[in-house]
């Protein structure tokens, strides 16, 4: 793709959003055009809300779909809908939108998860693997990604769908931007060995693969391909935050405390559940990503020696 062709970001004024947005303009020189619920885009817009009209540009060669609600667990039913409403309800009506215009984009990206799988341990999981995800976050994601595979293909129109891990950066939300509150605070533990490996990937790659990958389209896990294990993130984070390294736990005592979760119920911060998620290794494989276009990701380990 060349530069100067719009590109339209959803959901620009999020964690994501903000990278892709000053990627896209300051290293490739396109015009982008962003919408979000709030701040400084071009477009407010909720995505979410059916009855909410919105008038978007003609001549946009490339989109990005970063909006999503994701990083909460839903206390009810209407916390439980919300993940429909924004993550598959408003992907429909975002393509309704689209298909109001002229021409429609050559390209669509859209910002998945790994969660999709609804595995929590495994190794060098593939993108072959059934999609058995059953949070609310992981079926609002598997909904929105046959949506747009079938509006794709009725459209003709190139679509990438990137399946995230971990994403790791400055200001991160999710697990690991807890992990270095948590480590910044004094309030993390590190449990047993703290072997268990998880796939992550930089913030700033998953902007720098958009621009190579959407001409290709399909459907890839990408990660930074190291797969550090928890103490090498718990290391790394607390030498730069120069913190001393989080008090370990033995896993027979973690156990126990896992157990008391259980009985304690939602005021509980562990049970048994949250405690396998933790000691387990949960790896993807984006040898397909490697295959389709040639990229080299950073370390995250590396880049999180360098700055939080």
């Amino acid at each position: 793709m060349s530069a100067n062709n719009d590109i339209l970001i959803t959901g620009a004024s999020g964690f994501l959003g903000k990278v892709i947005n000053n990627y896209f303009r300051s290293n490739l020189n396109y015009q982008t055009v962003t919408i979000g619920r709030n701040g400084s885009v071009d477009i407010i817009y909720d995505i979410a809300d059916t009855n909410a009209t919105i008038d978007l540009p003609e001549g946009i060669n490339i989109v990005v779909h970063a909006a999503g609600k994701a990083h909460s667990v839903p206390k009810t039913e209407k916390e439980i809908q919300e993940f429909i409403d924004v993550n598959f309800i408003g992907t429909k009506n975002l393509c309704a939108n689209f298909n109001k215009l002229i021409t429609l984009p050559k390209y669509f990206v859209f910002i998945s998860t790994v969660a999709v799988y609804g595995v929590d341990k495994g190794e060098m999981i593939t993108e072959s693997h059934p999609l058995n995800g059953n949070t609310p976050y992981a079926i609002s994601k598997i909904k929105a990604e046959e949506y747009l595979t079938a509006w794709a293909i009725s459209n003709n129109v190139t679509l990438t769908i990137l399946r995230l891990p971990l994403v790791a950066g400055h200001d991160a939300p999710g697990n690991l931007g807890a992990m270095i509150n948590g480590i910044k605070k004094g309030r993390y533990l590190s449990i047993g060995k703290a072997d268990a490996r998880k796939s992550v990937i930089w913030v700033d790659d998953v902007a720098k693969i958009i621009s190579l990958i959407a001409p290709v389209g399909g459907t890839y896990n990408i990660t930074d391909g190291r797969h550090p294990t928890f103490k090498e993130l718990e290391t790394v984070i607390a030498n730069r935050l120069q913190k001393k390294n989080p008090l370990k736990v033995p896993a027979f005592l973690a156990a126990i405390f896992g157990l008391v979760g259980d009985v304690l119920g939602k005021r509980a911060p562990i049970n048994t559940n949250k405690l396998r998620k933790i000691t387990s290794t949960l790896t993807f494989d984006d040898q397909k990503l490697h295959n389709a276009v040639d990229w080299t990701p950073l370390s995250v380990v590396e880049k999180l020696s360098q700055t939080l």
